[in-house]
């Protein structure tokens, strides 16, 4: 596997081939890992750091954590190639931004990633189309023994693990589905997803995760406690409580809006669809606002000719770093938005 390859499709994240994807984009574990007797990060050494990256990326190539695993060198990949991990949300913004050693494992099918010296010396992260909490905790929790096997990671009999930021301290795990909420949004519903995640004491952020808003209509919800609980604590309450009151929710809101928002809402989806096959300037907040609406008129019947697919890849390789590799040439300012535009129509329009 070449990074080149990922060009080609949508990531894991956009698949859509999971349980309830019309609503449910993807289901990601994260566990936060240091080893024991290297300083955190902040206090780290540019040579302490040299020596980790290498050790670790050694391990992880040795350990067979995926029968293809691509292993990126951040400190040297050109900043095009750092971006395109983030829009496939294989790294963090904050890892590709950061400087000194530091690297990726990239698993087979994108459903694993492994970020060394991110914030902490190993960020493990398993990402699953739809809703999959489970398949991607059995995942997850099986490359987390083999690599501790390898490594011995910083523990405390009483406080659990060792993270870099006390909010992870304990089982070190982040669980968080991508959700799409078209409806609630346009119904000005979405309070209830805020709500109803405040008093569950979950996170509600956007695309990208912390520090990001919620462009074209995706939220992530994640948890923000973890200790006292345990992961299958966790990620039960995850997939039996919140997802599905947060699903109920958005289907309420699109029954809502073809019983008594016919008109209103066929007008919405296809103002989107006649700009996206149309238009010669493409801004990437607004294509993602677009494909939102196209996207649910698809799921929700009210368009028929395009497929589900089309419209995932487009959310991906709309993106600046997508696009710019599908052209093979540096895109800015009105140039990418026309090749935006014309990559677009392309593909809608069956070109």
């Amino acid at each position: 596997m070449k990074l080149s390859d990922l060009t080609n499709h949508a990531g894991e994240w956009l698949r859509g081939s999971g349980p309830q994807s019309e609503i449910v984009i993807s289901s990601r574990i994260r566990l936060a890992r240091n080893v024991s007797g290297v300083p955190f990060l902040t206090r780290a050494t540019r040579p302490q750091r040299q020596v980790l990256e290498a050790r670790v990326r050694d391990i992880l190539l040795g350990a067979q954590v995926s029968p293809q695993t691509l292993y990126v060198d951040l400190e040297h990949a050109p900043e095009i190639d750092r971006q395109l991990l983030v829009e496939r949300h294989l790294i963090s913004k904050q890892h590709a931004a950061a400087e000194g050693a530091r690297g990726v494992a990239i698993g087979e099918n994108e459903t694993l990633s492994i970020m060394i010296n991110e914030e902490d010396h190993l960020r493990i992260q398993v990402l699953r189309s739809g809703l999959q909490l489970e398949q991607a905790w059995d995942q997850i929790n099986a490359i987390d023994d083999a690599l501790e096997a390898k490594l011995d990671f910083a523990f405390h009999s009483r406080f659990g693990y060792l993270t870099a930021c006390p909010t992870n301290v304990g089982t070190g795990i982040r669980v968080s589905v991508m959700l799409h909420l078209p409806a609630l949004k346009l119904t000005g519903e979405i309070e209830k997803v805020f709500r109803a995640a405040k008093d569950l004491k979950l996170a509600v952020r956007g695309l990208y995760g912390e520090g990001t808003e919620a462009t074209g209509d995706f939220y992530q919800i994640s948890n923000q406690t973890t200790l006292g609980k345990s992961e299958e604590e966790i990620i039960s309450e995850f997939r039996l409580v919140v997802i599905p009151k947060i699903i109920e929710y958005e289907y309420h809101a699109r029954k809502a809006l073809i019983n008594d928002h016919t008109i209103a809402l066929d007008d919405k989806v296809g103002r989107a669809l006649g700009l996206l096959r149309s238009a010669r300037l493409m801004a990437s907040e607004e294509t993602l606002f677009l494909l939102s609406h196209l996207r649910m008129g698809v799921n929700m019947g009210r368009v028929k000719d395009i497929d589900i697919r089309t419209i995932n890849e487009l959310f991906l390789l709309t993106q600046p770093a997508h696009l710019q590799k599908i052209s093979g040439k540096k895109l800015e300012g009105d140039v990418r938005r026309a090749a935006r535009a014309d990559y677009i129509r392309q593909r809608l329009n069956g070109n």
